[in-house]
């Protein structure tokens, strides 16, 4: 049997490819405006002064690939009756919810793509930077933080005070996110109840929570999570000993 030839071989449309090249480009400018050093963990200096201490280099990349797991790894095209050729040209839709269809040559093209998973990072920017520099497209990731300075990184920030737990964007809906992690900034009952009540308007059902082993019976009591073998570290030694606390078959409960 000969080779197939090249008209053997679906085809976008002109018009077709032109408008995905369009919109590659302006995905592309929405998730990476500012280059990859902008998600390097320590990249904004922690304020003691917000009670800001972030996690080693080590932490960071444990936590983002916890919650790359605990996520899933939706978000990838899905492709009926289609060519690996035009897989290729599709895949830069994985984050939208859309269905195209091409007819070339007699063939009948149908993708549909699954919307990203979407993480919450509570309190939390330095998961939220590893995250990003670990995933692009393919993860939905936003930062809720006191600290302004957050800004730059655009529409994932969305500016947080505990003190008003549900003082939150129309655009944030309930129960959207399919993990949350939070690390509270302060070691208190009040401020772990408080940060409870956005973390349970968020989650869809699954929490990763970083916060003292002095609040493990809290924690149980809030959020019905329990605490993990895996044992955070942060750049500089803190006085009161840190846990990561889940709801959830955990990897941070495995290979420690």
């Amino acid at each position: 049997m000969s080779d197939l030839e090249d008209d053997d071989v679906p085809q976008l449309s002109s018009h077709a490819l032109a408008a995905l090249q369009e919109f590659y480009a302006e995905q592309k400018q929405h998730t990476n405006p500012g280059g990859g050093e902008k998600y390097n963990v320590g990249r904004i200096e922690e304020n003691w002064q917000l009670s800001q201490f972030w996690y080693s280099q080590e932490t960071a990349l444990r936590l983002a690939e916890e919650a790359i797991a605990a996520a899933g790894e939706g978000g990838s095209v899905r492709a009926l009756d289609a060519t690996s050729l035009l897989i290729g040209v599709f895949s830069i839709l994985r984050r939208c919810a859309v269905t195209l269809q091409e007819s070339e040559m007699g063939a009948s093209v149908v993708l549909a793509a699954v919307p990203a998973p979407r993480v919450a990072c509570v309190s939390a920017p330095t998961v939220y930077q590893k995250l990003r520099e670990l995933r692009g497209e393919d993860l939905a990731v936003y930062v809720f933080e006191y600290d302004r300075r957050f800004a730059v990184y655009g529409e994932e920030f969305v500016f947080y005070d505990y003190n008003n737990p549900l003082d939150l964007p129309e655009d944030i809906a309930a129960h959207s996110f399919h993990l949350v992690v939070a690390d509270p900034p302060y070691l208190s009952e009040e401020c772990l109840r408080k940060t409870s009540e956005t973390i349970k308007y968020l989650t869809q059902g699954k929490i990763l929570l970083c916060t003292g082993a002095v609040m493990e019976e809290e924690a149980a009591k809030l959020l019905g999570v329990r605490m993990c073998k895996f044992i955070p570290k942060h750049t500089r030694t803190l006085a009161n000993e840190f846990r990561c606390y889940v709801n959830y078959d955990s990897g941070l409960d495995h290979d420690v």
